[in-house]
């Protein structure tokens, strides 16, 4: 881990969320999101919790 988890703007696809989590675990992106697009399947309530960190979360 790399320290204070922020959003990554620059290789965002969506919100930065995914990009941001991979940075800070040190992780591809591609896995992270691929990650989330499987919890969101299994449990929708990580769409909320997605939407709840990109609002949340500071990009500085």
């Amino acid at each position: 881990m790399n320290g204070k988890f922020l959003l990554n703007r620059r290789d965002a696809k969506i919100m930065g969320v995914g990009a941001g989590i991979a940075d800070w675990m040190g992780v591809d992106a591609l896995f992270v999101r691929l990650g989330l697009v499987v919890a969101a399947l299994v449990f929708p309530v990580t769409i909320l919790l997605y939407i709840l960190t990109g609002w949340l979360a500071s990009d500085r």
